[in-house]
Parts: structure tokens; C-alpha cells; sequence
């Protein structure tokens, strides 16, 4: 590991003003979680998928190997930098800012910090001998360096909402306002529940549906326990008690990102995937969130297609590559020709098959 840490260092282009301290490179520790967490909270580049508890998330869930780096001066947090490794036979070999993360990358407040943590990337990516380095930036972090590449793929629906329901909910375009108002009158209802019981089984039935491997049960759990009351957990029934459908949302400052979601058959028949998010906007505007994160999609999905349906505009997710052993970008996503048979035969598995089989290629998707 010294290894990685002096190439890093060495690849560092922009001197330390004079006046400070050295800049150096460390891998987080347990006891060093709470700085680095108080770090990102602080810094603006920063985002929920950068906080420290992912690291025990990716790795007890999925056994996955992560690396946490962060650059420290003076004592003080300069930047950070979680990454983790896939290898698969199937899907590749790669290192990246974050798997089973929508965005990542470096975070940092000195462009010093920002360099010796590219650096580190670099050096682990070689090492690892991986195809290729990944990072889930909102924005380019190297749009003049040819070695890093992008592609179109995902976007992500950001929207602000106000604190009062009737501008929201008249900010939704009219066919799906519809839909809302139709499981408002059914009388539907949300409930936060303290388990993922019931949210993983509509997990389960929706993905099915689409094709998509299931991520583990136990995933769901710790994001809750890690999480605590950043991560909540929404259940939809009808009014005599049935399931209709749940999500699993992280709060973040001023905003909510539903990011888990599913329903059962009986959602396509009372509204209750409309209702569920709305029942979510009204929750997070209650409690101060005045950003709502739909989340990323990836074009020419129906889920693209739905978050476009209540008003939400696209942004491009510009997520950067640079190729090691690999000669092209990775292509890993139901969109891909080649996964068509796959799709069209896991729809038919009975779901506890599915349930049973799904974590073991999950895990190698990221």
C-alpha cells in the first residue's frame, strides 16, 4: 500500500504554498471516519454517496474491496475519495467512485488535493492491472484530458419544490397530477416503517418484472442501520391494508433521493407508484427538503420516460473513464444488445429463484 500512496504522491503536479504544511495522502480508518464524514458534510463537491459508512455498506454487503482515500494538511481534511474494485469474469475488471453509487469521484476544496487524489486512483488502477477507472462525477472533473473519456448514457432529474403542497403537486403536469389525485381519493396511504421487510418484497416483484438481477436483502438493511434517520423507508398501502408499493430514500441538507423503489401488480391498478412519490414530496417538503432527487436514469428507459411525465428535465451524468488494459468503455446495462436473452429468460424465473439467484450477479454489475 506504501506503494500506491508514494506513486501517488510522486504524480502530483501543484506545489503546497509555503506558508502551509505538506499535503498527505492516508487510507480512512475507523478512526478517522468522523472527520471524514464532518469533511464531507462541509464540502459543497461533496455528496450523500460520499460518506464513510458506504465503505462498510459495499463490503459487508457484496464483499467488494474499497479503498477510502483523503488528503490532509495542516490537520485538516483537504479532499476525499472512496473507490472500490470489481472483478467479474462476466461484466470485467474495474475500479470505481462508487459502484451501486449515482455519483462519486474526487471531493475536495484545494486543487493540490484534488491532484494527489487522481494520482492515487492512478496508482491503484495500475496496480490492480483493472480495465478501467470510473468516476460518477454531476459535473467533468477533466474535460481538457483526453485521457479521460465519457459517454451518453445516464442522466439524472433534479427539480426544486416548495414548502407548500398545492404548488407542488400543480407542478406536476396534468396526466400524471391525474394519477396522484386517483390514489389520494382511493385512499392510499405511506407509512415509514423501521424494517425492509415489506420494501424488499416490492423491490423484489418490480425488478422481476424488468428483468434486473435483485440486490441482497441484507444490502437494504444496513443501508438503513448505517444510515439511521438519513435513510428512510416508505411503504404505500390501500386503506384495507395491502401492499402496494415502497421506497427507500436518503436525505442529504436540503434534499431527498429516493433511490430503492418498487411495487406490487396491484400498483399499475390504484396509482400507487404516482402516489408513492408524492407521498414523498409531501413527507420531504415537511421536514425542509426543497430539492427533490428523482434520481438517475438511463435514456430510453421507462424510467426515463415517467420522471420526464411529472415535469422533471434531464441533466447528462458525464461520468468519466480512463481505459487501463480494457480497449473500449464499458458497456454493462440491460440496454445492451447482448443481454436481451438474459432479460427475456430471468423475467420467467419464479421469484425465489430470482431472489436467490439475483445477489450473486448483482454484485458484479456495480
Amino acid at each position: 500500500m506504501n506503494s500506491i500512496i508514494e506513486a501517488a504522491q510522486a504524480r502530483r503536479a501543484a506545489p503546497v504554498a509555503a506558508a502551509a504544511g505538506p499535503q498527505t495522502l492516508h487510507l480512512m480508518t475507523p478512526q478517522n471516519a468522523a472527520r471524514w464524514d464532518a469533511f464531507v458534510r462541509a464540502c459543497p463537491q461533496a455528496t450523500f454517496f460520499h460518506l464513510s459508512g458506504w465503505q462498510s455498506v459495499i463490503e459487508q454487503s457484496f464483499g467488494i474491496k474499497t479503498w477510502f482515500y483523503f488528503v490532509e494538511q495542516d490537520g485538516q481534511i483537504q479532499g476525499v475519495l472512496p473507490l472500490a474494485e470489481i472483478k467479474s469474469r462476466l461484466f470485467g475488471h474495474s475500479l470505481g467512485a462508487m459502484p451501486f453509487c449515482v455519483y462519486g469521484g474526487v471531493a475536495a476544496i484545494d486543487d493540490g488535493a484534488r491532484v494527489l487524489l487522481d494520482g492515487a486512483a492512478d496508482a491503484l488502477a495500475r496496480q490492480l492491472g483493472v480495465g478501467h477507472l470510473e468516476y460518477r462525477a454531476m459535473e467533468r472533473a477533466h474535460p481538457h484530458d483526453p485521457s479521460w473519456l465519457t459517454k451518453e448514457l445516464y442522466v439524472t432529474f433534479r427539480k426544486e419544490i416548495s414548502a407548500v403542497d398545492d404548488e407542488n403537486l400543480n407542478a406536476i403536469p396534468r396526466k400524471q397530477r391525474a394519477m396522484v389525485r386517483k390514489g389520494i381519493k382511493l385512499g392510499l396511504k405511506g407509512v415509514v416503517e423501521d424494517n425492509v421487510d415489506n420494501m424488499f418484497t416490492a423491490y423484489a416483484h418490480s425488478v422481476l418484472r424488468l428483468g434486473t438481477p435483485v440486490f441482497p436483502k441484507k444490502y437494504f438493511a444496513l443501508l438503513q442501520k448505517t444510515f439511521g434517520a438519513e435513510c428512510e423507508v416508505r411503504t404505500i398501502y390501500t386503506s384495507d391494508d395491502r401492499l402496494v408499493g415502497s421506497v427507500l430514500s436518503f436525505y442529504w441538507r436540503d434534499e431527498v433521493v429516493p433511490y430503492y423503489g418498487g411495487g406490487m401488480d396491484l400498483a399499475r391498478e390504484v396509482a400507487g407508484n404516482d402516489f408513492m412519490y408524492w407521498n414523498l414530496m409531501q413527507a420531504a417538503a415537511a421536514r425542509g427538503c426543497r430539492l427533490f432527487d428523482f434520481g438517475r436514469s438511463k435514456l430510453g428507459t421507462g424510467a426515463y420516460d415517467f420522471k420526464k411525465n411529472w415535469g422533471f428535465v434531464a441533466t447528462p451524468l458525464p461520468y468519466e473513464y480512463k481505459l487501463y488494459a480494457a480497449d473500449a468503455l464499458p458497456d454493462n446495462n440491460p440496454l445492451n444488445p447482448k443481454y436481451q436473452l438474459f432479460i427475456k429468460v430471468w423475467k420467467k424465473l419464479p421469484l425465489p429463484v430470482a431472489n436467490f439467484m439475483g445477489p450473486y450477479i448483482v454484485r458484479n454489475l456495480g
